[in-house]
């Protein structure tokens, strides 16, 4: 049987706080969420990274389903083929393929699918316009797929910032041509709204950055209200898409974190320190800007906004996180907002 179909589908990098941010949402906010959980470049290419991460995955989404991709492995070298096969048909993370990977990935995502779940994500990616032709690729993989294999649909959008303003057009054209092609078991439409470019905000500085993604969300079922009951929302969290390819550093990152709050309307943006004298009170005092914001739900809300509660009235260093933190505090807040947001 298909596990209920989940509300919201965010696409997120398969990172420890990203994980930990998943674990932190209640039971009924996380059997609410499924992540398409992505491997970053450098996991793929590191045996003892990969097998790491995909642990770890497994390990957060044992009780319930969701997605896990490596859009950047090497399927030639035998290595993530064969860990990547066997945790997709052993636990509840199905496998993911689409119509430009390679025909060996392809097959063991069918493979692991048939032997596993049976069931597949086809992530068909739309960074720009709609390509006629993506419809008969992706025809072909549906095809080639076992007629058992259930199919979901992971339409991605990656970025849609106010310089793409046919993004909404394009993901209609794209629907329209996909939808048909089978009967589809889920479908989410993932975009990615949160801005790509920070740098115009100073250190100890606060903006506010419009939510693209979910203004194009209310366009689609705005022009096609029939596919309501179908679509999943679907986003990045509150990252830019090109941080799921981005490489993780240890040490030696930027002088600067951002403390990020999602509301119905906008990402509020507070660009902090990460080191120095004043660095502390600078975070500190960018948890109280959040917190007092007429959007703030109050610390019981969940763990994000309990930890921006607590680091907001604090004393010291002590608390105030580090970029770790500040992530995961910003992807718990989101998940649980949109999670919310779905439900009222």
């Amino acid at each position: 049987m298909s596990a209920p179909l989940p509300l919201y589908v965010p696409r997120l990098p398969a990172r420890l706080s990203a994980l930990r941010a998943y674990g932190d949402l209640v039971p009924d906010a996380r059997r609410r969420v499924a992540p398409l959980w992505t491997l970053p470049p450098g996991t793929t290419t590191d045996a003892a990274r990969l097998r790491k991460a995909v642990r770890r995955a497994a390990q957060v989404q044992r009780h319930s389903p969701a997605w896990l991709d490596a859009p950047y492995a090497d399927w030639t070298t035998g290595a993530a083929a064969a860990l990547l096969s066997e945790v997709w048909a052993g636990s509840s993370l199905r496998p993911v393929t689409g119509p430009e990977r390679p025909p060996e990935q392809q097959r063991s995502a069918n493979r692991s699918a048939v032997t596993g779940s049976g069931e597949i994500g086809i992530r068909v990616a739309l960074p720009g316009g709609w390509d006629e032709r993506s419809t008969d690729d992706t025809r072909r993989l549906l095809d080639a797929l076992d007629h058992g294999v259930r199919r979901d649909l992971l339409l991605d959008l990656h970025a849609v910032p106010e310089t793409r303003p046919d993004a909404g057009k394009e993901a209609l054209r794209a629907l329209d041509a996909l939808l048909p092609l089978t009967a589809w078991n889920r479908v989410a439409v993932i975009a990615g709204g949160f801005p790509e470019d920070v740098s115009g905000i100073e250190v100890a500085g606060t903006d506010e950055a419009p939510r693209h993604e979910l203004a194009l969300w209310h366009e689609i079922l705005a022009n096609r209200p029939g596919y309501r009951e179908l679509l999943r929302y679907g986003d990045y969290a509150p990252f830019a898409p090109r941080s799921v390819a981005q490489e993780h550093r240890g040490g030696g990152g930027p002088p600067w974190g951002l403390l990020r709050y999602t509301t119905g309307r906008a990402y509020l943006l507070a660009k902090v320190p990460t080191r120095g004298d004043a660095r502390a009170e600078t975070i500190r005092a960018a948890a109280r800007w959040i917190t007092e914001q007429d959007d703030f739900r109050g610390p019981s809300a969940g763990a994000g906004e309990r930890w921006l509660w607590d680091c907001a009235r604090g004393e010291g260093s002590v608390g105030t996180g580090g970029a770790a933190d500040w992530s995961r505090t910003a992807i718990s807040q989101h998940l649980a907002h949109v999670v919310r947001q779905s439900t009222a």
